[in-house]
């Protein structure tokens, strides 16, 4: 299942949040498609978070099968972790070639009783981090003449409908669209230096996180797609002529349906 000659053979990728759910797909995925891949994320052990799933874990799948990886526990609202990761794979394996700023952390708490805290912790993590860490990544990339940064972002980003009542995720929603524009402004200022810049939203993906917030109902359950799409479209989004693939804001869905992709099983 790991082909080495794959489209991102002798690349280095650094995917944030990949203990469980879509970023664990992806650092998976990439894997399989020959990338040397550094995963992220607070929780190490088993314990360390309230939702299954690890680094630890991660990579354990990716080097049985015959991949490589590397775990880096870094909690991103930390500067000195952001740092150490970035120059963690450095070391292990040379230049950061793709780099996939997945991590999150949500609360759903309406405007009038958001605490300030939690609101600079979640533009911390889901804003400054994908900036800083683009900003550590982007000298190496520029040197090899070559890159790609992948920004993970939510339909929550979309504006949402005056008449249906919100769930307190104005905030979550501020991010993501920031996220957004943030890309495609990233997207413009490298655009003559070989280097793209996209950000993705999965649509409805039966996450560890999107279950513990009961995010799926009977209103939408049909519409829930597999993991494997959205790491199917992630790896699309990550090799080519980045000049013809760079700021764009799209989804799993369309990316899937615009290049007539089959999601592969993961290993």
């Amino acid at each position: 299942m790991i082909n080495p000659d794959g489209v991102l053979k002798g690349q280095v990728a650094v995917v944030t949040g990949a203990s469980r759910g879509i970023g664990e797909a992806i650092a998976r995925r990439y894997a399989m498609e020959g990338a040397k891949v550094v995963v992220s994320a607070r929780t190490v052990s088993e314990g360390d978070h309230y939702l299954p799933g690890t680094i630890t874990e991660t990579v354990a799948r990716i080097n049985e099968a015959g991949g490589e990886a590397l775990a880096v526990k870094a909690d991103l609202a930390s500067a000195e972790d952001r740092h150490n990761l970035i120059r963690a794979a450095e070391e292990a394996f040379g230049g950061v070639d793709i780099l996939v700023n997945n991590a999150a952390i949500t609360y759903f708490i309406p405007v009038a009783d958001f605490p300030e805290k939690r609101f600079r912790l979640m533009m911390d993590v889901q804003v400054w981090a994908p900036f800083e860490l683009s900003q550590l990544v982007l000298p190496g990339m520029r040197e090899r003449g070559r890159g790609w940064i992948l920004n993970i972002s939510s339909h929550a980003a979309i504006h949402p409908e005056k008449t249906l009542g919100g769930r307190g995720g104005t905030v979550y929603g501020m991010c993501k669209a920031a996220l957004e524009r943030f890309t495609t402004g990233l997207a413009q200022e490298l655009y003559d230096e070989n280097i793209g810049v996209n950000v993705i939203s999965p649509g409805l993906v039966a996450t560890p996180g999107v279950m513990h917030h009961k995010l799926i109902n009977d209103s939408n359950k049909e519409r829930v797609t597999p993991v494997e799409h959205m790491a199917e479209a992630c790896l699309r989004l990550v090799h080519g002529d980045p000049r013809a693939l760079t700021g764009r804001i799209d989804y799993a869905d369309a990316v899937m349906e615009e290049f007539s992709l089959s999601a592969a099983d993961l290993i």
